[in-house]
């Protein structure tokens, strides 16, 4: 018998307009079976785009607005209750949805912001490196998730997108907590996918219209890649968005341990692209770190401690952007800080790379983009 293979929609898309958007996802969506095959009468659907912090659209930080709005029209039109938020590792998410468009447009649709202030510990019996989490009561208070999340790069796990999304179904600053717990870059991508298999999302939404390159997922280029994502599994739409922009999908851990602990697949021969052709969209000089990820929990701390420079991957501060804010000094999640006003709060602020545990919290929230 033949194996089903998971099936990823490819849109041209090229510019942020809610309607066009609309049409787009709809049509993706029935290429996937329709609305109604994915979600079942009466359900309430939480829409979790990925809103890491405040920005302005024309950087690519979060899923685009018009994105959200499409979204929302469409579990509206289908005739399901939606709901909708994130959780910010630092801000505020009711301060932070509202400057970064959300509000607006949920407040169109009559959508409510759904509770990502407040949450309780769970316990995942199946998680293969995590057992616990402290998640947001959004996800109690819904049935079913759709996650809209944007094409990034990012520093530490290569790329954000379908299955990092769900990182923001973390209570608030308890995502730090994880960081300090899985600081090794392969450990922590496992976390991510032991937190998907308990939340089991229904449909993953990827904004690529404008997507983030280099120096993500804050602090990176926009770049121009015209293309909405659409798929049931989210290690499948990984793995897509990675041979869009030229990186080896194994080479990414979160996509590499979702395949192993059973979330999707990447195997090519196991994938079926519907939509546009796969060639309309390729990026092959796309700004990225194209070696593997390669877990060290297993080497001597003198040899972690050597790999981390030789590697020369750790956070640095450009001096010359620098306002000397400390949110990087806030943002570190260790006890004893990896960076500190050591010479006072009127000099940047300096580095102890024997503590740093290279999770790049520091660059992911330094609003200046002084960090790289």
């Amino acid at each position: 018998m033949q194996k089903v293979r998971s099936k990823v929609v490819l849109l041209w898309c090229e510019r942020y307009n809610e309607d066009l958007i609309y049409e787009k996802i709809k049509y993706g969506i029935e290429l996937l079976g329709g609305f109604k095959s994915i979600f079942k009468e009466g359900e309430k659907i939480l829409l979790k785009p990925n809103n890491l912090t405040s920005a302005t659209i024309e950087e690519a930080v979060t899923t685009h607005p018009a994105v959200f709005g499409a979204a929302c029209r469409l579990v509206k039109d289908n005739n399901f209750e939606a709901f909708y938020g994130d959780s910010p590792s630092r801000e505020n998410p009711v301060q932070s949805l509202r400057k970064n468009g959300f509000t607006e447009v949920a407040n169109r649709y009559n959508v409510p912001l759904a509770d990502f202030e407040h949450g309780k510990k769970i316990v995942f019996n199946d998680g293969k490196v995590c057992k616990s989490f402290d998640i947001v009561n959004a996800v109690f208070d819904t049935d079913a998730i759709i996650s809209l999340s944007k094409m990034k790069t990012h520093a530490f796990t290569r790329i954000t997108g379908a299955i990092k999304n769900q990182f923001g179904c973390v209570l608030g600053f308890n995502k730090g907590v994880f960081h300090v717990k899985y600081p090794d870059a392969s450990q922590f991508s496992r976390m991510l996918v032991d937190l998907n298999r308990y939340l089991k999302p229904r449909l993953f939404i990827m904004d690529a219209i404008v997507a983030m390159e280099g120096n993500g997922p804050r602090s990176g280029k926009p770049r121009k890649v015209n293309c909405i994502l659409i798929s049931k599994d989210p290690v499948a739409l990984d793995s897509v968005f990675c041979r869009i922009i030229n990186l080896e999908p194994a080479f990414v851990a979160t996509i590499r341990y979702g395949k192993q602990d059973g979330l999707g697949t990447f195997h090519e021969n196991e994938i079926e692209l519907l939509g546009d052709p796969l060639e309309l969209f390729y990026c092959k000089d796309f700004d990225v770190e194209r070696k593997p990820i390669v877990s060290k929990t297993k080497r001597s701390l003198n040899i972690f401690k050597k790999v981390k420079v030789n590697e020369n991957h750790y956070p640095r501060i450009d001096e010359t952007v620098c306002i000397k804010c400390g949110i990087c000094v806030d943002s570190c999640p260790l006890e004893k800080k990896a960076l500190s006003f050591k010479n006072g709060k009127n000099n940047i602020p300096v580095y102890d790379y024997s503590l740093c545990i290279r999770c790049f919290c520091c660059q992911e929230n330094c609003p200046q983009k002084a960090i790289k």
